[in-house]
């Protein structure tokens, strides 16, 4: 049943499956090739030990990736691209600008290749891979190289940018630091300069000073009790030199050298011998004992002991009036060093609180100015390109053969589907055909007895008909098989969306 079948339907099944596989190889042959050029970066790690040099830059491999292909991708740079590199010669003012720009998109594949981490389990990216899609070989591997160093530059951009702005930013706040810290040395001098005497680390030295003022108060107590001393000595002297008659007088240079002497007797009670005051009295006494033993030889004139003796009351009350304000000047010192030391537990938590805040501000100024000369080193090492960089790798060449279409994969589909259409065809046409082809159709179908057969008489006429519709039939094939093929070629040629559907059907 079969074979009469295809005995009757072999010039439809033909027709078919050379309509099919003749569309198919049109297709094949018309459709443009499509070549891919690919570039490999290599993610170069910091070649300075992070022990040693803390980056400034942070963020991963893959995040920077991102942005760099956000810049990349975007409609200046695309424009920019096309432009340059004059690509799309054949749609450029047949389509829209935007319209060329997402088919770049399309045509730019971001391949990365990272290795799993055996300690935290996550994939660094060591390399990846830019490709470039054409129908130009050279043009292709050009667009493929120029994204590569776009990414290359792009990182190199982006971590020295990071980098600077870092360096800034710490030096920025490191001046504001030292405004704030030079505020608060300002406030601490102007308060050391207002309690002078009063601060904690003074307490000793006023301790000091008040002791030796009441030792100096102490000996100018005595001094005083002496001169009183010497004063009613003298008093009762005048008193009885009043009542005794009078005596020969002595001359003025032994009273005034018993004075002298008196007078370094007190001195030396009170300082050393180095002492100024002590030192002239002494040369004093010296000179006029040398005076005194050249004349002694000359009479001296008369002088009254009542008057000799009031002249030394005066002089010893002019000793206690200079020790009077002597005592005055100790005691109102002493009493400044005592308020001084009464002080210096308020000034000591005072200067501790104007001090905290400055300590603090000085910590962070160190910790910012440390921070800020490593930003320095960071940053020059980003300059010199010791740090992690992008590298060309393996630059794109320009392919030698094409990534789609897959012609001959083309061929043997076409050809598959060739042979199932017309098998198709031959049983629907067996389905949709009502006639009767054999005795036995016919018998089944009208239940007679008997039948007879009659042959068929072709006349002429009907044979030159029969053979002029064969003639049309097998011309109406042979139009619309080329019609197929012409049509097939017509809507494949230049077409690479196809291409381009079947190339990522291949991915």
């Amino acid at each position: 049943m079969a074979l009469a079948a295809w005995n009757r339907r072999k010039w439809l099944a033909l027709l078919v499956f050379a309509a099919v596989c003749g569309a198919a190889g049109s297709v094949a042959i018309s459709l443009p090739n499509l070549y891919r050029a690919k570039a490999t970066v290599l993610v170069e790690r910091q070649k300075v030990s992070e022990e040693f040099i803390r980056p400034v830059v942070t963020a991963e491999v893959e995040t920077r990736l991102q942005t760099i292909r956000e810049d990349i991708m975007s409609r200046t740079r695309l424009t920019d691209l096309i432009v340059s590199l004059d690509l799309y010669k054949e749609l450029q003012g047949k389509v829209p600008l935007d319209a060329l720009v997402d088919r770049m998109r399309r045509d730019i594949q971001l391949e990365l290749r990272g290795v799993e981490s055996q300690m935290s389990g996550r994939t660094s990216t060591i390399s990846f891979a830019i490709s470039y899609a054409g129908r130009d070989p050279d043009s292709v591997a050009r667009v493929a190289n120029a994204l590569a160093r776009l990414y290359v530059e792009g990182n190199t951009k982006i971590r020295e940018g990071q980098a600077s702005r870092t360096a800034e930013f710490l030096k920025a706040q490191l001046a504001e630091v030292r405004k704030e810290l030079d505020v608060y040395e300002q406030r601490a001098n102007e308060y050391r300069m207002q309690h002078v005497g009063e601060l904690p680390q003074q307490v000793a030295t006023n301790l000091a000073s008040l002791e030796r003022l009441n030792t100096q108060l102490r000996l100018n107590g005595e001094h005083q009790i002496r001169a009183l001393d010497r004063r009613e000595r003298l008093e009762r002297q005048l008193a009885e030199a009043a009542a005794m008659p009078p005596a020969a007088p002595s001359s003025p240079e032994d009273e005034r050298l018993a004075k002298l002497k008196q007078r370094l007797d007190d001195l030396r009670g009170r300082f050393t011998d180095s002492y100024p005051d002590v030192v002239a009295v002494r040369a004093e006494i010296d000179a006029m004992t040398a005076a005194t033993s050249r004349t002694k030889s000359h009479p001296a004139a008369s002088i009254d002991p009542g008057a000799r003796l009031a002249e030394s009351i005066g002089d010893a009350d002019a000793e206690l009036r200079l020790l009077k304000n002597e005592e005055r000047i100790l005691r109102e010192s002493i009493a400044g060093y005592e308020l001084r030391v009464e002080n210096a537990p308020r000034r000591q938590q005072e200067f501790q609180d104007l001090s905290r805040d400055h300590e603090a501000t000085k910590e962070r100024y160190g910790t910012l100015l440390k921070r800020y000369e490593e930003a320095q080193v960071a940053e020059s090492l980003e300059q010199g390109q010791k740090v992690e960089q992008f590298r060309i790798l393996d630059p794109a060449l320009p392919p030698r053969f094409p990534v789609a279409p897959n012609r001959l994969q083309l061929l043997i589909l076409g050809f598959a589907f060739g042979i199932a259409l017309a098998v198709a065809a031959v049983f629907a046409a067996e389905k949709l055909d009502a006639t009767f082809h054999t005795e036995d159709d016919l018998r089944s179908f009208v239940k007679v007895g008997t039948l007879a057969r009659v042959p068929l008489i072709a006349t002429r006429a009907e044979t030159r008909r029969k053979r002029r519709d064969a003639a049309l039939v097998v011309a109406s094939a042979l139009v619309g098989l080329v019609l197929v093929v012409a049509g097939s070629r017509y809507v494949a040629q230049g077409d690479e969306q196809l291409v381009r559907m079947m190339e990522r059907g291949r991915g």
